[in-house]
Protein backbone atom coordinates (compact mmCIF):
# COMPACT_ATOMS: atom_id res chain seq x y z
CA UNK A 1 0.00 0.00 0.00
CA UNK A 2 1.21 3.52 -0.82
CA UNK A 3 1.12 4.99 2.67
CA UNK A 4 2.99 8.16 1.70
CA UNK A 5 0.53 8.71 -1.14
CA UNK A 6 -2.37 8.17 1.25
CA UNK A 7 -0.96 10.83 3.56
CA UNK A 8 -0.35 13.29 0.71
CA UNK A 9 -3.91 12.99 -0.58
CA UNK A 10 -5.38 13.50 2.90
CA UNK A 11 -3.16 16.54 3.53
CA UNK A 12 -4.06 18.14 0.20
CA UNK A 13 -7.74 17.71 1.04
CA UNK A 14 -7.10 19.85 4.13
CA UNK A 15 -5.78 22.62 1.87
CA UNK A 16 -2.11 22.30 2.87
CA UNK A 17 0.26 23.27 0.01
CA UNK A 18 1.83 20.30 -1.77
CA UNK A 19 5.41 21.55 -1.34
CA UNK A 20 4.96 21.73 2.43
CA UNK A 21 3.37 18.28 2.48
CA UNK A 22 6.38 16.90 0.60
CA UNK A 23 8.79 18.48 3.08
CA UNK A 24 6.91 16.97 6.01
CA UNK A 25 6.76 13.53 4.34
CA UNK A 26 10.56 13.47 4.24
CA UNK A 27 10.50 13.18 8.03
CA UNK A 28 7.46 10.89 8.41
CA UNK A 29 8.17 7.23 9.04
CA UNK A 30 5.73 4.45 9.72
CA UNK A 31 6.51 1.89 12.38
CA UNK A 32 4.80 -1.30 13.50
CA UNK A 33 3.22 -1.27 16.92
CA UNK A 34 2.81 -4.59 18.72
CA UNK A 35 -0.09 -4.99 21.14
CA UNK A 36 -1.49 -7.91 23.09
CA UNK A 37 -4.64 -9.31 21.48
CA UNK A 38 -6.97 -7.64 19.02
CA UNK A 39 -5.86 -9.39 15.84
CA UNK A 40 -3.95 -12.28 14.29
CA UNK A 41 -0.73 -12.96 16.23
CA UNK A 42 2.51 -11.92 14.53
CA UNK A 43 4.85 -12.89 17.34
CA UNK A 44 5.17 -13.13 21.07
CA UNK A 45 6.67 -11.34 24.03
CA UNK A 46 8.57 -13.71 26.29
CA UNK A 47 8.11 -17.46 26.16
CA UNK A 48 10.53 -19.96 24.63
CA UNK A 49 12.24 -19.39 21.26
CA UNK A 50 12.37 -21.71 18.27
CA UNK A 51 16.08 -21.89 17.50
CA UNK A 52 17.88 -23.67 14.65
CA UNK A 53 18.44 -27.29 15.52
CA UNK A 54 21.73 -27.61 17.39
CA UNK A 55 22.03 -23.91 18.19
CA UNK A 56 22.79 -23.13 21.81
CA UNK A 57 20.70 -20.63 23.75
CA UNK A 58 22.29 -17.18 23.22
CA UNK A 59 24.44 -16.17 26.15
CA UNK A 60 27.17 -13.81 27.27
CA UNK A 61 29.82 -16.19 28.51
CA UNK A 62 28.05 -18.35 31.06
CA UNK A 63 25.15 -15.89 31.47
CA UNK A 64 22.10 -16.90 29.35
CA UNK A 65 20.14 -14.05 27.77
CA UNK A 66 16.35 -14.07 28.29
CA UNK A 67 14.09 -13.89 25.23
CA UNK A 68 12.48 -10.47 25.08
CA UNK A 69 10.54 -10.76 21.83
CA UNK A 70 10.13 -12.85 18.69
CA UNK A 71 8.31 -11.76 15.52
CA UNK A 72 7.32 -13.47 12.26
CA UNK A 73 8.64 -11.08 9.58
CA UNK A 74 6.29 -12.53 6.96
CA UNK A 75 3.24 -11.70 9.11
CA UNK A 76 4.22 -8.07 9.72
CA UNK A 77 2.78 -5.29 7.53
CA UNK A 78 5.22 -3.99 4.92
CA UNK A 79 6.49 -0.45 5.34
CA UNK A 80 8.28 1.56 2.65
CA UNK A 81 11.88 2.31 3.60
CA UNK A 82 11.98 -0.38 6.29
CA UNK A 83 13.79 -3.37 4.80
CA UNK A 84 12.81 -6.15 7.15
CA UNK A 85 13.38 -9.64 5.78
CA UNK A 86 10.31 -10.77 3.85
CA UNK A 87 10.05 -13.98 5.86
CA UNK A 88 11.70 -15.77 8.74
CA UNK A 89 11.78 -14.93 12.43
CA UNK A 90 13.57 -12.25 14.40
CA UNK A 91 14.40 -13.06 18.00
CA UNK A 92 15.57 -10.46 20.52
CA UNK A 93 17.50 -11.60 23.58
CA UNK A 94 18.71 -9.34 26.40
CA UNK A 95 19.70 -9.51 30.03
CA UNK A 96 18.37 -6.08 30.87
CA UNK A 97 19.98 -5.62 34.25
CA UNK A 98 23.42 -6.52 32.92
CA UNK A 99 22.97 -4.56 29.69
CA UNK A 100 21.99 -1.49 31.72
CA UNK A 101 25.22 -1.71 33.72
CA UNK A 102 27.50 -2.64 30.80
CA UNK A 103 27.45 -0.61 27.56
CA UNK A 104 29.55 -3.11 25.58
CA UNK A 105 26.48 -4.71 23.99
CA UNK A 106 27.52 -8.24 24.96
CA UNK A 107 24.36 -8.76 27.01
CA UNK A 108 21.98 -8.30 24.06
CA UNK A 109 21.61 -10.32 20.88
CA UNK A 110 19.38 -10.35 17.81
CA UNK A 111 19.02 -13.63 15.92
CA UNK A 112 17.46 -14.08 12.47
CA UNK A 113 16.11 -17.51 11.53
CA UNK A 114 15.24 -17.74 7.80
CA UNK A 115 12.19 -19.67 6.66
CA UNK A 116 13.01 -23.27 5.84
CA UNK A 117 15.51 -23.60 8.69
CA UNK A 118 15.01 -26.71 10.79
CA UNK A 119 14.14 -25.46 14.26
CA UNK A 120 13.06 -26.74 17.65
CA UNK A 121 11.70 -25.12 20.78
CA UNK A 122 14.77 -24.43 22.88
CA UNK A 123 15.09 -25.77 26.39
CA UNK A 124 15.56 -22.91 28.82
CA UNK A 125 18.91 -22.96 30.66
CA UNK A 126 17.19 -21.54 33.75
CA UNK A 127 13.83 -20.27 34.97
CA UNK A 128 15.05 -16.66 34.92
CA UNK A 129 15.34 -16.88 31.12
CA UNK A 130 11.64 -17.43 30.58
CA UNK A 131 9.24 -14.52 30.79
CA UNK A 132 5.48 -14.83 30.60
CA UNK A 133 4.48 -15.51 26.99
CA UNK A 134 2.01 -13.09 25.42
CA UNK A 135 0.93 -13.23 21.79
CA UNK A 136 1.04 -9.87 20.01
CA UNK A 137 -0.68 -8.44 16.93
CA UNK A 138 0.51 -5.61 14.68
CA UNK A 139 -0.76 -2.16 13.69
CA UNK A 140 0.88 0.70 11.84
CA UNK A 141 1.71 3.92 13.65
CA UNK A 142 3.21 7.26 12.64
CA UNK A 143 6.66 8.26 13.85
CA UNK A 144 8.57 11.54 13.65
CA UNK A 145 12.06 12.62 14.76
CA UNK A 146 12.22 13.92 18.31
CA UNK A 147 12.67 17.55 17.26
CA UNK A 148 9.31 17.42 15.45
CA UNK A 149 7.39 15.99 18.39
CA UNK A 150 4.72 18.12 20.02
CA UNK A 151 6.00 17.97 23.55
CA UNK A 152 4.78 14.48 24.50
CA UNK A 153 8.08 13.91 26.25
CA UNK A 154 8.10 16.14 29.33
CA UNK A 155 11.85 16.71 29.38
CA UNK A 156 12.00 17.58 25.68
CA UNK A 157 8.97 19.88 25.93
CA UNK A 158 10.40 21.77 28.91
CA UNK A 159 13.77 22.03 27.17
CA UNK A 160 12.32 23.87 24.18
CA UNK A 161 9.95 26.01 26.27
CA UNK A 162 12.62 27.21 28.67
CA UNK A 163 15.43 27.83 26.17
CA UNK A 164 15.67 31.44 25.00
CA UNK A 165 16.61 32.14 21.38
CA UNK A 166 19.98 33.63 22.29
CA UNK A 167 20.79 30.55 24.38
CA UNK A 168 20.22 28.17 21.46
CA UNK A 169 23.08 26.85 19.40
CA UNK A 170 23.16 27.88 15.70
CA UNK A 171 21.99 24.40 14.81
CA UNK A 172 19.02 24.59 17.19
CA UNK A 173 18.08 27.98 15.75
CA UNK A 174 18.25 26.47 12.27
CA UNK A 175 15.78 23.73 13.23
CA UNK A 176 13.38 26.22 14.81
CA UNK A 177 13.48 28.45 11.73
CA UNK A 178 12.86 25.43 9.51
CA UNK A 179 9.78 24.45 11.50
CA UNK A 180 8.39 27.99 11.55
CA UNK A 181 9.16 28.96 7.95
CA UNK A 182 9.04 25.72 5.96
CA UNK A 183 6.38 23.86 7.99
CA UNK A 184 3.80 26.52 8.96
CA UNK A 185 1.09 23.81 9.08
CA UNK A 186 3.18 21.52 11.27
CA UNK A 187 0.44 21.07 13.90
CA UNK A 188 -2.12 20.02 11.27
CA UNK A 189 0.31 17.68 9.49
CA UNK A 190 1.40 16.06 12.73
CA UNK A 191 -2.20 15.58 13.87
CA UNK A 192 -3.15 14.08 10.49
CA UNK A 193 -0.32 11.55 10.64
CA UNK A 194 -1.34 10.39 14.11
CA UNK A 195 -5.04 10.29 13.11
CA UNK A 196 -4.25 8.04 10.14
CA UNK A 197 -1.93 5.72 12.09
CA UNK A 198 -2.63 5.97 15.84
CA UNK A 199 -1.11 3.58 18.34
CA UNK A 200 -0.14 3.29 21.98
CA UNK A 201 1.82 0.08 21.52
CA UNK A 202 4.21 -1.05 24.23
CA UNK A 203 6.69 -2.54 21.73
CA UNK A 204 7.43 -0.91 18.35
CA UNK A 205 9.22 -2.36 15.33
CA UNK A 206 10.80 0.24 13.03
CA UNK A 207 10.55 4.02 13.10
CA UNK A 208 13.17 6.43 14.37
CA UNK A 209 15.95 5.11 16.55
CA UNK A 210 15.55 6.25 20.12
CA UNK A 211 17.36 9.47 21.04
CA UNK A 212 19.26 7.73 23.84
CA UNK A 213 20.57 5.16 21.36
CA UNK A 214 21.49 7.75 18.72
CA UNK A 215 23.17 9.90 21.35
CA UNK A 216 25.35 6.98 22.44
CA UNK A 217 26.31 6.15 18.84
CA UNK A 218 27.00 9.80 17.97
CA UNK A 219 29.24 10.32 21.02
CA UNK A 220 31.30 7.23 20.17
CA UNK A 221 31.51 8.24 16.50
CA UNK A 222 32.71 11.78 17.23
CA UNK A 223 35.23 10.57 19.79
CA UNK A 224 36.52 7.94 17.35
CA UNK A 225 36.88 10.45 14.51
CA UNK A 226 38.77 12.81 16.82
CA UNK A 227 41.10 10.05 17.99
CA UNK A 228 41.77 8.93 14.41
CA UNK A 229 42.58 12.49 13.37
CA UNK A 230 39.71 12.59 10.85
CA UNK A 231 38.45 15.83 12.40
CA UNK A 232 40.20 18.49 14.53
CA UNK A 233 39.84 18.25 18.29
CA UNK A 234 36.49 19.74 19.31
CA UNK A 235 36.59 22.27 22.18
CA UNK A 236 34.40 21.27 25.11
CA UNK A 237 32.31 24.43 24.67
CA UNK A 238 31.39 23.36 21.12
CA UNK A 239 31.06 19.63 21.75
CA UNK A 240 27.29 19.70 22.32
CA UNK A 241 26.63 21.60 19.08
CA UNK A 242 28.75 19.12 17.09
CA UNK A 243 26.96 16.25 18.83
CA UNK A 244 23.55 17.62 17.81
CA UNK A 245 24.60 17.81 14.17
CA UNK A 246 25.99 14.28 14.28
CA UNK A 247 22.79 12.96 15.84
CA UNK A 248 20.69 14.73 13.21
CA UNK A 249 22.77 13.16 10.44
CA UNK A 250 22.57 9.70 11.96
CA UNK A 251 18.78 9.66 12.07
CA UNK A 252 18.90 9.04 8.31
CA UNK A 253 21.45 6.20 8.64
CA UNK A 254 19.94 4.35 11.59
CA UNK A 255 16.49 2.97 12.25
CA UNK A 256 14.84 1.41 15.24
CA UNK A 257 14.67 -2.37 15.01
CA UNK A 258 12.68 -2.91 18.20
CA UNK A 259 11.84 -0.57 21.03
CA UNK A 260 10.12 -1.02 24.37
CA UNK A 261 8.17 1.90 25.79
CA UNK A 262 9.64 3.70 28.77
CA UNK A 263 8.07 2.49 31.99
CA UNK A 264 8.96 3.87 35.40
CA UNK A 265 10.70 1.48 37.77
CA UNK A 266 11.33 -1.05 35.00
CA UNK A 267 14.12 -1.72 32.56
CA UNK A 268 13.37 -1.08 28.91
CA UNK A 269 15.54 -1.88 25.88
CA UNK A 270 15.81 -0.27 22.45
CA UNK A 271 17.56 -1.91 19.49
CA UNK A 272 18.82 0.16 16.54
CA UNK A 273 20.46 -0.84 13.27
CA UNK A 274 21.84 0.79 10.12
CA UNK A 275 19.53 0.68 7.11
CA UNK A 276 22.10 -1.18 5.00
CA UNK A 277 22.75 -3.80 7.69
CA UNK A 278 19.02 -4.47 8.02
CA UNK A 279 18.60 -4.74 4.24
CA UNK A 280 21.34 -7.39 4.22
CA UNK A 281 19.83 -9.18 7.26
CA UNK A 282 23.01 -8.48 9.27
CA UNK A 283 20.96 -8.24 12.45
CA UNK A 284 23.98 -9.17 14.56
CA UNK A 285 25.10 -5.58 13.86
CA UNK A 286 22.16 -4.17 15.84
CA UNK A 287 23.03 -2.10 18.90
CA UNK A 288 21.02 -2.23 22.11
CA UNK A 289 20.68 0.27 24.94
CA UNK A 290 18.86 -0.63 28.14
CA UNK A 291 17.72 2.06 30.55
CA UNK A 292 15.96 2.25 33.89
CA UNK A 293 13.84 5.20 34.94
CA UNK A 294 13.20 5.78 38.60
CA UNK A 295 10.11 7.82 39.59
Amino acid sequence: MDHQGEFRRAALELGIPDDEVCRFRQHLRLSIGLTVGGGPPVGQVGGLPRLPTGMKWPSAGDIPLPLLLSVDCGALPRVDGFDLPEDGTLLFFVNQEMDHEDSSGRYARVVYVPDGTETAVAEAPGSTCVREQLDVCAELQADLPLWLHEGEDEDWHEFWEDLDWEDMSPFQQQLVQYMECDLPHLDELRALAHDLWPSDAYVVIGGYADDEVINSIAEQTLAGREKAGEIPAIPIAKWYSHLEKEKHRMTSEWISLASEARVYEKHYTRFAIRHDDLAAARVDKALAVTNFVAP
